[in-house]
């Protein structure tokens, strides 16, 4: 078995090069829905099998903690169905092997105005982050399972709530109508993250740059190097002495990325890996 050489105490193992994604907890993941079940999804994360997500496990619109009811149940597939993508992290793992996830937190959820590509997941390293803005307006989901979701970044809309309110005549302010207008804002929000609809108002500029970044990203899995956040952005400066997005596909061109890229590492004394020939 070819593979990096795992050491914990006195145990070595090896990890393959190549293989199906092993979950574990607290990995922060993009899958695929493939089945809507009772009171639970059933999620494609590249593993040996699918994962699961609880009804109870993601947040509804209101962001209010509560029982789950029949009603929500009735609604399953108005948040998420067959074929929608979603990020999450890697609640627990049962006795089979079988995954667990949840999307509670707001840095996860259901995906769009965006771009999938999938690696293999030895080559997505371990990170502080896996979701991050890049420069050009995109934004980018980094998979341990090796599913990566590339997108345009969206504004936070908090800024624009507390606007509204703020802008609001105070004179015809009744007591109890303030908590009601937040929370009438807060759910309309919360609807919005499971829309299937893409913003109308993605531009040229920001779909070439989510094009570039793509082929940055199949150049490192092309060259077997490790995929992290600084070799994203030091392969996108790279790539923009090419003008043709199109170049980024050719052999040679993946091969100059990547070396540059090692190259520059070398010269701030970071460990790099291996570009294949």
């Amino acid at each position: 078995m070819a593979g990096n050489i795992s050491r914990v105490n006195r145990l070595l193992s090896v990890v393959p090069l190549r293989g199906r994604y092993e979950p574990e907890t607290g990995d922060h993941v993009v899958g695929r829905i493939t089945e809507v079940g009772q009171k639970r999804w059933k999620v494609n994360i590249g593993a040996k099998q699918d994962a699961v997500l609880m009804l109870g496990s993601v947040n509804l619109p209101g962001g209010i903690l509560r029982r789950k009811s029949e009603s929500d149940e009735l609604q399953m597939r108005s948040f998420l169905k067959e074929g929608d993508l979603l990020n999450a992290e890697v609640q627990t793992i049962f006795n089979n092997g079988m995954a667990s996830l949840h999307t509670r937190s707001l840095k996860y959820g259901k995906l769009r105005n965006g771009v999938f590509l999938s690696v293999p997941s030895s080559l997505i390293i371990k990170q502080k982050n896996h979701s991050f803005d890049l420069p050009g307006n995109v934004s980018i989901v980094v998979g341990m399972n090796g599913f990566i979701w590339l997108s345009k970044t969206i504004k936070s809309k908090n800024h624009e709530s507390t606007s509204r309110l703020s802008s609001g005549n105070h004179n015809d302010y009744t007591p109890g109508d303030g908590n009601m207008a937040i929370t009438r804002l807060e759910e309309g929000s919360s609807w919005e993250i499971y829309s299937d609809r893409n913003d109308a108002n993605i531009d040229r500029n920001v779909r070439g740059t989510i094009s570039r970044y793509y082929n940055v990203i199949k150049a490192l899995a092309s060259c077997e190097l490790g995929i992290t956040e600084p070799r994203i952005r030091m392969g996108y400066e790279e790539s923009m002495s090419y003008s043709d997005q199109g170049e980024l596909i050719d052999g040679a061109s993946q091969r100059h990325i990547c070396q540059s890229i090692i190259n520059n590492e070398k010269m701030r004394g970071v460990a790099s890996g291996l570009v294949m020939d």
